[in-house]
């Protein structure tokens, strides 16, 4: 009340105050100083969203009727009778890195993904690469199945071997003309998000991009991958060298140019 101290309604037993003025709350606060709920008056309390509850069996199939009713090409989604349901996503990859994979191995055939057999532990020989900007992925994906699992997914199916934590799952919409992207949390389901949105991707599509956080996690890359790094940035400063020195260049031969022509001119 005296010092307008202000706090989360969550963190207030963390406080630690040391109120040297007299006033009304100080008689009120032990010789620990914790803020006491009748001086938090001030105190900024976090709203919290109510979670919305969880569909019943019947409007889920209610949804996917509605779904499957706007779908025009057959990728419709199931109710199973536990209260699942499975159907379809695509996801963009729009990675600006290159990504590590096993070096000379064959790409995954139907037999492979069948049996599960994971091709990249059949080598220790790692290569780096671009994956197409343009690049969509069609997953066939469960309601229980979570944004972890997407990205492991992808992952797996182009024999990625990069740490699973450097990439992120967006979902991209588009309003008012704006395409806005929110980061979707590694525990929310996309399928649920898709049936909610219906299947028009131009509603909600989602797309895979380098998980950044602000700050690089350097030990989460291997020798070889911070190598390439190395490369690509020695290969950037060399271009902009050329560039500056083309710049002075041409600069350079205008003025001798305008010099050679102002020697004849009188004055």
């Amino acid at each position: 009340a005296d010092c307008r101290y202000t706090c989360h309604q969550e963190c207030r037993s963390l406080i630690q105050l040391d109120c040297r003025q007299p006033g009304p709350c100080q008689s009120q606060l032990s010789p620990e100083s914790t803020l006491l709920p009748t001086c938090s008056q001030n105190v900024t309390q976090t709203v919290e969203e109510e979670k919305p509850e969880p569909p019943t069996v019947q409007e889920i199939k209610q949804r996917i009727e509605k779904y499957n009713a706007k779908v025009t090409n057959c990728l419709l989604m199931k109710l199973n009778d536990d209260g699942t349901y499975t159907g379809f996503i695509k996801v963009h990859l729009k990675l600006r890195r290159p990504v590590t994979v096993p070096a000379g191995i064959r790409p995954q055939s139907i037999y492979d993904a069948l049996k599960e057999v994971n091709l990249a532990d059949m080598t220790d020989k790692r290569t780096s690469f671009y994956l197409p900007l343009d690049a969509i992925k069609q997953l066939h994906i469960s309601s229980t199945t979570t944004v972890s699992e997407v990205i492991q997914g992808l992952l797996k199916k182009f024999m990625v071997v990069d740490n699973p934590q450097k990439f992120a799952l967006f979902k991209e919409m588009r309003k008012d003309g704006q395409v806005l992207f929110q980061k979707l949390p590694l525990t929310e389901y996309p399928l649920y998000l898709r049936l909610l949105a219906g299947p028009d991707t131009d509603v909600l599509s989602f797309v895979l991009k380098e998980n950044e956080t602000g700050e690089v996690e350097w030990d989460a890359f291997s020798i070889p991958e911070l190598q390439n790094f190395l490369m690509i940035l020695d290969k950037e400063e060399k271009d902009k060298i050329q560039q500056v020195h083309r710049k002075y260049e041409r600069f350079k031969q205008r003025l001798q140019q305008t010099l050679k022509e102002a020697r004849g001119k009188p004055g």
